[in-house]
């Protein structure tokens, strides 16, 4: 739904995770006040950039590749990626204020410098990052909605889609990891129409974590619990 209601101007769009869970520690309290601000990318909110004036991610980076995470969890794939390519900028998204101090702690930790972060919805980042601008994208594990009602909240439906394939590059790779049969089922429908490319071209290419990749708290869970692993790799169509 992207009518626009709200008095800041804003489409209004529904949002249905949480934005915060259990009581933050004092030291999570801390971390948030202390480096949030410091790791912004600019003025995405509405409330901010009224305007939806594009984030210069020149000033930002120095010219660096831009990559995009979409819902980061605790942080471990962001800072690892960050750690692991020094040559490239990159902006996490999560609305979930406990996770987001998870990850500033790691970010303190691993002393990263390449990393931005945006508490809050990925679509007002689409709104303000500039098109063709994102060269990766990861969309990891993210919440399945698995009752069927509820399939259109999930992030592979066109409302999230098609604003993320306007801001990647010709070429751009989106990565895709979910232990949810239906949500490979769903995201095979829906990614190739908003304009991308499924590479795989052996069971290997989807049933094999990429190279670079790090399990995360959420997959680790997921082995645990029996169920199976999918990535998948897409190219944005040139």
């Amino acid at each position: 739904m992207t009518d626009t209601k709200h008095p800041s101007g804003a489409p209004w769009r529904n949002f249905y995770g949480r934005f915060k869970g259990k009581t933050l520690r004092k030291s999570q309290e801390i971390v948030l006040d202390e480096d949030l601000a410091k790791l912004s990318p600019g003025a995405v909110t509405w409330e901010e950039n009224p305007d939806r004036n594009p984030l210069d991610l020149m000033t930002l980076f120095g010219g660096k590749p831009v990559w995009l995470e979409i819902g980061f969890g605790g942080g471990e794939h962001l800072v690892h990626q960050a750690q692991q390519n020094p040559d490239v900028g990159i902006i996490g998204c999560e609305p979930f204020i406990n996770g987001v101090a998870m990850l500033l702690a790691k970010v303190r930790d691993a002393g990263v410098t390449n990393l931005r972060v945006f508490p809050g919805d990925a679509r007002d980042m689409f709104d303000v990052l500039p098109t063709g601008s994102i060269d990766k994208a990861f969309l990891l594990y993210p919440d399945p909605w698995p009752k069927k009602r509820h399939h259109r909240r999930r992030f592979v439906t066109p409302e999230h889609l098609d604003p993320l394939a306007s801001v990647m590059a010709p070429g751009a790779e989106f990565r895709v990891a979910t232990d949810i049969p239906d949500y490979v089922r769903q995201t095979m429908i829906e990614v190739p129409r908003a304009g991308f490319e499924w590479l795989a071209e052996t069971p290997a290419d989807w049933r094999v974590a990429w190279d670079d990749w790090i399990s995360t708290r959420y997959e680790k869970k997921a082995l645990r619990e029996g169920r199976v692993p999918h990535y998948m790799t897409f190219r944005k169509s040139e």
